[in-house]
């Protein structure tokens, strides 16, 4: 599409290529640069990292939205369930992390407690009959670390709900005009990082008022790797 010719294909396709040898531990040249790669002992996550223009947090609408990535960027994401019993016994089944209301209760509102949960998963999945006790039972720390719970139906697969929410990656625009968000991982093949890649920037894109004009730098960083810029 028109659209996503805003990133040259082949651009991102060597910046993915060198994000990649860097990981592996081989050399690679930024800018006529030499820098060392080194093979680390976890997966990296490869973020996107983009600076929005024209833009002024404080006077524009901010904006939020959620999208599902064909490929999980971040499979070791540790979601926890909250769960009435018939979640919490299909989450012991799968080896899922899981609370009943009980140990919920038992945080007893405590600020420094649920804010040591919310720092303990990187997400959570609730049945519905718990969403609503939330509020009561924790107080806002979740919504406010950005971790409020998925709802899990009664008729959903908790599986594939956990899988969802591992898949999603959230854009919200805070106080800042900086956006920070995981789209991938350097042991997914090329053509998925670059799918993830384009799928979020479009995305994203489709949230801005005026669209890519909003979008300023993108780069790519995988965790210990240098920042490449594919969007100027």
């Amino acid at each position: 599409s028109k659209k996503m010719a805003k990133v040259s294909t082949e651009l991102l396709e060597r910046t993915i290529q060198e994000i990649k040898k860097f990981s592996a531990g081989e050399t690679i040249t930024i800018d006529g640069e030499e820098k060392a790669g080194k093979l680390r002992k976890f997966v990296e996550t490869i973020d996107l990292q983009i600076t929005l223009k024209m833009y002024d947090p404080r006077r524009d609408k901010r904006f939020a939205g959620s999208l599902r990535l064909p490929v999980v960027p971040r499979p070791n994401m540790k979601v926890c369930v909250l769960g009435d019993q018939k979640h919490c016994d299909e989450a012991k089944d799968v080896g899922f992390p899981f609370m009943t209301v009980e140990d919920l209760k038992k945080l007893n509102k405590n600020k420094t407690l649920v804010k040591k949960l919310a720092k303990k998963y990187d997400a959570f999945v609730a049945s519905p009959a718990l969403i609503k006790q939330i509020p009561r039972l924790l107080g806002p720390g979740l919504n406010r670390a950005g971790k409020f719970p998925t709802m899990v139906g009664p008729g959903d697969n908790l599986v594939d709900k956990v899988n969802e929410v591992k898949a999603g990656i959230r854009f919200q625009m805070k106080k800042v005009i900086c956006l920070n968000i995981a789209v991938a991982n350097v042991q997914m093949e090329d053509a998925q990082i670059k799918t993830n890649v384009q799928l979020s920037l479009n995305f994203l894109a489709s949230l801005l008022k005026k669209g890519w004009q909003n979008v300023g730098q993108c780069y790519l960083k995988s965790t210990m790797g240098p920042a490449m810029q594919i969007y100027f």
